[in-house]
């Protein structure tokens, strides 16, 4: 793909989200600056003045200056009010849960060890390790964990969210440009923590809906059986396909951590998972 983007920060933003994000980052590093800047420059100064045989006046009985006061207790105060309010705007404004537009496309995201499945509910289509976007229209992800707690990000859109199981949490981006941007969870949960990235491809409106369209075409359905050979921990080499899903399968997920909470549609429920395998003693294998 023209203009494509590989493994960056948030300080290659490709989206409003992660713009906002470095905006916050550069303000607080200024705000850091009015502490750090003085600290370099005066140490010397004073340690030089007031060395053995420098000019500084010798005060043995010196006790109190009410500017040097000020300045000690003012500009901390000062300091910690500008980073108290930029968070707290950052903070509303970057609201993961926020809408940020009309008509966003809904994804619904399963974290599992050590993959993530993309479930997209208006198109049936699915994916693993693979999250397709169309550039410029609202998203909104909702996430949970068919397994332990993961923490979900995608640096050059979004900030960092959790996914838990049996909870639903909520992002919400835009990708204002097209390319490949790489996800990850950087929550450690195993042997292939370290290896658990996925891309993000966001392409044109259009070249999104042939992208679904050829999904329809050439990928394999994932039901209920399907997600249960996807539980065991495992890396995926390369992103896989899902032509369509079970309906429900989000819910069914999170019904299984629990239960009584969820409608599972008429459709058969899953298996329990297996219990989460964190210990060294787990080798990464290639999922098939």
């Amino acid at each position: 793909m023209p203009g494509t983007a590989y493994a960056g920060s948030f300080l290659e933003p490709a989206g409003p989200i992660a713009s906002a994000q470095i905006s916050h980052f550069g303000v607080i590093s200024a705000l850091m600056l009015i502490v750090i800047v003085p600290m370099f420059v005066v140490l010397p100064i004073v340690l030089w003045r007031y060395r053995r045989g420098g000019k500084g006046t010798y005060r043995p009985d010196w006790e109190f200056n009410w500017g040097l006061e000020i300045l000690i207790w003012g500009v901390p105060v000062a300091l910690v009010v500008a980073l108290g309010t930029a968070l707290w705007r950052q903070t509303i404004e970057g609201d993961p849960y926020r809408a940020l537009g009309p008509d966003p496309l809904v994804v619904e995201v399963v974290a599992l060890d050590w993959k993530f499945l993309f479930l997209y509910p208006e198109q049936g289509v699915a994916t693993l390790d693979l999250l397709a976007l169309p550039e410029g229209r609202p998203i909104t992800l909702k996430l949970t964990s068919g397994t332990v707690m993961q923490s979900f990000i995608i640096p050059q859109l979004a900030g960092q969210i959790y996914a838990m199981a049996g909870m639903q949490t909520q992002l919400n981006l835009i990708a204002d440009r097209t390319g490949d941007f790489t996800g990850r969870n950087t929550q450690y949960n195993g042997l292939g923590f370290a290896t658990q990235s996925f891309t993000t491809r966001v392409m044109s409106p259009d070249a999104f809906e042939g992208w679904v369209a050829a999904t329809k075409a050439r990928g394999t359905a994932l039901d209920a059986a399907g997600y249960t050979n996807l539980l065991p921990p495992a890396v995926v080499n390369e992103p896989v396909l899902y032509s369509q899903f079970t309906p429900g399968l989000f819910n069914q997920v999170m019904a299984r951590f629990a239960r009584g909470m969820f409608q599972h549609d008429g459709h058969a429920a899953i298996p329990a998972s297996p219990a989460p395998a964190q210990g060294h003693d787990h080798k990464p294998e290639a999922a098939q």
